[in-house]
């Protein structure tokens, strides 16, 4: 039985990458395989994918000390949520209280090493989640920016007040045009939310307007996850981390998949596929205190490369 919805199997052929799919889809199951459950233990972040009341989707990253989630039995994702900072102002705390769809990517930034894991969310207790695994998979350390990332306290300081609009401002386009990591939420109606991660030398996400990104779509797993999503549900949300300023500014609107695009500059590492995403709506934050980060280096898989960057928040 496939693990595969229409909307991906349409995209693989599209692609002429079905064959790939079919074999690297073995490795989708219902239950997190033994080595990752350590792994997620070890983690100081977690980005999720959530759908508020309107079904508008938004990606968030969770910061907490180590030991904040943990699966015991593979089947489910718990979280302590008395050990990790909970920003009240991020639209994921409302948004799992009107639906329990969630996507998740556990990623560990200084390996590149990241697994996805979709399900329902759940408030089994106080200051407790639990995630219940519907399909879980690990995915290839391609295009992450590496960097060292922990979390020292789960102190939130409003280092600045939040921000909204409808159309992005100069500082917003700033953040953007700097990024070399983002993370798109994408949902089906029936399979439910779905998170994953983007990448790329600073640049690659380029602003065409004040309301409108396009981002390259590279090679990958040929599962085609989130482009198939997109194929039937247009709705999308992208959080982008801004490390050296400690904010993060959220998206949410709806993204199309732009095939056979001319790239005289290779930015798409030669698959001329775009992601173009419609802003409807967005929000910045700041990052909690006690996240500390360093830059290690950029992906060598990245199309464009870039060998330097300036020192983040130590």
């Amino acid at each position: 039985m496939s693990p595969f919805h229409n909307g991906e199997l349409e995209v693989q052929s599209l692609a002429g990458e079905s064959r790939i799919a079919e074999r690297n889809g073995v490795a989708v199951s219902d239950r997190i395989i033994g080595g990752a459950r350590p792994f997620l233990q070890q983690q100081s972040m977690v980005v999720l994918a959530s759908q508020d009341r309107g079904n508008n989707l938004w990606s968030s990253i969770v910061f907490g000390r180590p030991g904040f989630m943990r699966s015991e039995d593979g089947y489910a994702v718990d979280f302590d949520l008395s050990q990790v900072a909970v920003q009240g102002k991020d639209p994921l705390w409302a948004n799992i209280e009107v639906n329990s769809s969630a996507g998740m990517l556990a990623i560990d930034l200084a390996t590149r090493r990241r697994i996805r894991i979709n399900g329902l969310l759940s408030r089994p207790r106080e200051n407790s989640l639990r995630l219940s695994v519907r399909e879980a998979y690990p995915n290839c350390p391609k295009y992450i920016t590496r960097r060292q990332l922990k979390t020292v306290s789960t102190e939130l300081t409003e280092s600045f007040p939040a921000s909204t609009g409808a159309t992005l401002g100069p500082e917003q386009q700033g953040t953007l045009t700097r990024a070399d990591v983002l993370f798109v939420a994408t949902a089906h109606p029936t399979r439910g939310a779905d998170a994953s991660h983007r990448g790329g030398a600073p640049g690659f996400i380029e602003v065409l307007d004040d309301r409108t990104l396009r981002i390259p779509d590279y090679s990958g797993n040929s599962m085609f996850n989130t482009l198939g999503n997109l194929r039937v549900n247009a709705r999308a949300g992208i959080i982008v981390p801004d490390f050296e300023r400690s904010r993060t500014l959220q998206l949410t609107g709806t993204a199309e998949t732009l095939w056979n695009q001319d790239d005289p500059a290779d930015r798409t590492g030669g698959t001329h596929r775009f992601l173009a995403f419609r802003i409807a709506h967005w929000l910045e934050l700041p990052l909690p205190a006690g996240v500390k980060t360093e830059f290690l280096d950029y992906s060598p898989y990245n199309p464009t490369r870039t060998s330097r960057r300036p020192g983040e928040n130590q």
